[in-house]
């Protein structure tokens, strides 16, 4: 009922709110063919799917971090595409096998919702570095203060994230596992878990992504 009462408001003040349906419509219907599809994944015992699935993930993440940089998008994406896979890699493994001991390696139920957070924060560093070290590039910055500020507004999000958890927001993983009657000690342990992996999946990557890139927009410049 809110949904409907805000997309009657947009449509009527501002006209917005045919788009607004039909991202709502989109929103449904994406979830419930992911919620299919998830369903059929966790109940395959095949490492080669769940590797497939990776692949995919890391491809498409890889290509989505490039959107603000299309002039440059080609020829930064195998950069972009390294920075992500190596940088999450790392993280996924160590929490994976390190901490939670998975057993097998490829179980989907807890593999593929950790990959996914992983590659998102990957993904979503690599995108704020590009963009910015080619707005500081274009401004005539130095390639050290260019790189630099990149890397601090890439990991924005994670440290404002940092800051946040516990005084603003209980996130996702903790609420749903209170949500679902886990003691609250158990899910904040876990919570912390998450954030180190996603802080050092964005830093990995975003680091990763500057360094390669640095050939190709400086080739005058030695390492």
């Amino acid at each position: 009922m809110p949904v409907v009462g805000v997309v009657v408001l947009m449509h009527l003040w501002s006209r917005e709110g045919r788009e607004a349906a039909y991202g709502m419509s989109r929103m449904l219907g994406q979830l419930l063919i992911i919620g299919y599809f998830l369903t059929w994944l966790f109940a395959s015992d095949n490492p080669l799917i769940i590797g497939v699935v990776l692949i995919v993930m890391v491809v498409a993440s890889s290509w989505i971090a490039l959107r603000t940089v299309r002039a440059h998008r080609k020829q930064q994406f195998l950069f972009a595409l390294i920075a992500v896979a190596l940088g999450g890699a790392v993280n996924l493994v160590i929490v994976t096998e390190g901490v939670l001991g998975l057993d097998p390696w490829y179980q989907p139920r807890m593999l593929i919702p950790l990959a996914g957070m992983i590659f998102a924060s990957s993904m979503n560093s690599v995108s704020i570095a590009a963009e910015r070290l080619i707005a500081e590039l274009k401004n005539d910055v130095a390639w050290i203060d260019a790189r630099s500020l990149a890397l601090k507004a890439a990991m924005i999000p994670v440290v404002n994230g940092l800051f946040a958890v516990g005084l603003v927001t209980l996130p996702g993983t903790m609420t749903g596992q209170i949500l679902s009657g886990v003691d609250p000690l158990i899910a904040a342990r876990y919570q912390i878990m998450v954030m180190c992996m996603l802080f050092g999946a964005a830093g990995l990557s975003a680091a990763m992504y500057l360094t390669l890139v640095r050939k190709q927009l400086m080739p005058e410049d030695s390492l």
